[in-house]
């Protein structure tokens, strides 16, 4: 199975390069623009120049199976639609664009072709918030939070909250039928920002502070008197009375812990299976985002 990689910055070769190159049966091509980390990279995964790639155009005449796009957000429009054009199964870092027009386009652009196309909503995959959708949802608390990071807001709403987003979207135990937005900027910088999400019988929160003093991940469903909170991704804390720990194991992988791992096998699975994802619900977090984006850029007007 030929799989290409474009862009090998941090994510690829923290995350998904470790993944990629130990699966058999995966024939891996990497492709970037800047031929210094292309030779360390490859280096490292002993690929031979067969395998190393300097522009798209190369990449693409390996007749690849399937490819993960890790370039810089403000390229995916143009990658991912010749990969799509090309017919090839294409798995992308979120977001898939900065605009939801070019979002909507690539996602309308796979099904006219009728090729898969996945966005890389990782959490969805991770073994401690999997968990927590089999808890009783009544009330959701997500946070993720950094240090000295104030953004410009679609920047980091498309770039880092659609991570609480779409997480919210994928625990919340029926229809949304209120949206509420609030948030702080100041001279066109993103301080924070909270999302509610309401339907019958629940509601879901999330936060982004970028001047929290802390860089964390905080993830809780509680219901019928009962709480299970995530960690960091890491550690997961049942509560009923007294509280149960159950911490990562040493040497669970990073990847594996944070779903990445699970989150690339199956695309590669689906796609050696012959089936076509659809983008569609990444596409609703996508159209989520931008409603939360429009609410900040209201509030800030």
């Amino acid at each position: 199975m030929k799989v290409g990689c474009i862009g090998l910055g941090d994510i690829a070769q923290k995350a998904y390069l470790p993944v990629l190159g130990g699966r058999p049966g995966v024939e891996l091509h990497v492709q970037t623009r800047t031929p210094a980390t292309l030779t360390r990279v490859a280096d490292g995964l002993h690929l031979p120049d067969g395998q190393r790639h300097r522009d798209l155009d190369s990449l693409l005449a390996q007749n690849l199976d399937a490819a993960f796009v890790h370039a810089p957000t403000s390229v995916h429009p143009d990658i991912v639609a010749r990969l799509l054009e090309a017919g090839v199964p294409t798995y992308v870092d979120k977001p898939l664009a900065y605009e939801l027009a070019d979002s909507e386009r690539l996602v309308a652009l796979a099904e006219q072709r009728n090729v898969s196309l996945a966005v890389g909503f990782n959490r969805r995959f991770a073994p401690g918030y999997t968990q927590c959708a089999d808890h009783p949802r009544e009330l959701i608390l997500m946070q993720k939070n950094r240090i000295g990071l104030p953004e410009e807001p679609r920047a980091m709403i498309l770039d880092d909250f659609i991570h609480v987003v779409d997480t919210l979207r994928f625990l919340v135990p029926g229809p949304v039928d209120d949206v509420t937005v609030r948030a702080r900027v100041e001279d066109g910088l993103l301080h924070h920002v909270v999302l509610q999400l309401a339907g019958d019988g629940f509601t879901a929160l999330g936060v982004m502070n970028r001047l929290s003093g802390s860089a964390e991940e905080i993830l809780e469903v509680s219901g019928q008197d009962t709480k299970r909170q995530v960690l960091n991704l890491a550690e997961v804390i049942d509560h009923k009375g007294q509280p149960t720990v159950r911490r990562r194991g040493d040497w669970v992988p990073v990847a594996r812990q944070r779903g990445i791992e699970q989150a690339v096998f199956a695309f590669l699975d689906t796609v050696r299976a012959g089936k076509v994802l659809s983008a569609r619900d990444a596409l609703a977090t996508h159209e989520l985002c931008e409603r939360v984006v429009q609410a900040v850029q209201e509030r800030s007007a």
